[in-house]
């Protein structure tokens, strides 16, 4: 399973990022500064939320904090690789996510105090995530915003139909190529059950994103 953790991980920004801005008055939790833009749009008498997507940024660099907080602890204490704690934790702040959610039904009211911490779990939890690749030090794609794989996608495209393959570069941008729309193809599809989950079984929908990161932690 390893090898398809970047696949994997993509379809959790997908899925929680879509799922929480269905239920939470649009609420981007992975991708944490679309909110500027919400926040712009409801300053402007359009929408509401306006504290809930603020509180979003803070809870979100608090997310990234623990995750290197968390991976600089573990190295001290000898352990070199600490993907599957920040694995654990992240489903840890998912599964208080779900709880949050839950007991804050019916969700009517964008600043009521259940709601205001809904989302605040929902984006640390996703900081964290967002946090991985920097604090593994690993290299790859992006999984969380798919916004610069897109233009990677198009630049790999213009690079095949002109002179890649002449240069003897062509391999190694064709597999950056499909490594790309592999994880764009995952957010994507993410993005699409998150939402039917949400519509279909409400917040329990989250038990799945769960379920796969403590699965990339236990499941060789």
């Amino acid at each position: 399973m390893k090898k398809h953790e970047e696949a994997i991980l993509a379809f959790v920004a997908g899925y929680v990022d879509t799922l929480g801005f269905v239920a939470l008055f649009g609420l981007f939790t992975a991708h944490v500064t679309g909110n500027f833009v919400l926040i712009g749009a409801e300053i402007a008498g359009v929408g509401q939320g306006v504290l809930l997507k603020l509180l979003a940024f803070p809870a979100f660099i608090v997310g990234v904090a623990s995750a290197s907080v968390l991976t600089k602890v573990l190295e001290k204490r000898g352990v070199t690789d600490s993907a599957n704690a920040l694995h654990v934790w992240q489903a840890f702040l998912l599964l208080m996510f779900l709880a949050a959610c839950w007991f804050a039904r019916p969700i009517v009211d964008a600043s009521a105090p259940m709601v205001l911490l809904s989302g605040v779990l929902g984006a640390t939890a996703m900081g964290v995530q967002n946090a991985r690749a920097k604090v593994l030090r690993a290299s790859g794609l992006p999984n969380t915003v798919m916004t610069g794989n897109v233009t990677q996608v198009v630049l790999d495209i213009v690079e095949l139909t002109h002179h890649g393959a002449q240069e003897g570069q062509g391999p190694q941008v064709l597999a950056r190529l499909r490594t790309t729309l592999v994880a764009m193809s995952s957010f994507a599809i993410g993005a699409i059950l998150g939402a039917l989950a949400f519509v279909h079984v409400s917040f329990i929908g989250l038990a799945l994103p769960i379920a796969l990161l403590l699965a990339l932690t236990f499941v060789s």
